[in-house]
């Protein structure tokens, strides 16, 4: 199935419900990778997601339904951070994650992301686009992250 990349609005009530969606579905493959079930995005409300600053960015079929997401934000230091890259179960390993870190590449300065330490599907693909690990975080018990760095010139 074919899809097209472009901004999410999540003020539409259909798209902030699919991203919403997918949020949940795409958190609950990476917590029981990770082995870890409290992941802050796991259990945030539709509303609490829309009230994020970020901007969103999603990966939509013809009719417009999305099945991924990357959100993004910059930061006061001028960084991009990535803060969520989701991908339906049901869409994996089509290229849409690579597709919106590329897109989301586009943008001036240093990107900075974290993932979970086991992540390994979400590691593999920020190394192989170029981003230097810069090490381990423990934001609670039980949850490592693996931080990461793409400086560009």
């Amino acid at each position: 199935m074919s899809w097209t990349m472009r901004a999410l609005d999540l003020g539409d009530d259909r798209t902030a419900e699919a991203v919403h969606r997918i949020g949940l579905l795409a958190y609950r493959v990476e917590a029981d990778l990770i082995g870890f079930d409290g992941i802050p995005a796991l259990h945030e409300t539709l509303a609490e997601m829309r009230a994020e600053p970020l901007r969103w960015l999603g990966a939509v079929t013809p009719d417009g339904e999305p099945v991924a997401f990357l959100a993004w934000q910059r930061t006061p230091e001028g960084e991009v951070d990535i803060d969520r890259l989701c991908v339906d179960p049901a869409w994996f390993r089509k290229g849409l994650a690579s597709a919106l870190v590329d897109e989301v590449l586009r943008e001036d300065g240093p990107v900075v992301v974290s993932t979970g330490a086991a992540n390994t599907p979400a590691i593999t693909l920020y190394e192989r686009k170029g981003f230097a690990r810069t090490g381990t975080i423990s934001p609670a018990p039980g949850l490592d992250l693996a931080t990461f760095r793409l400086d560009r010139a």
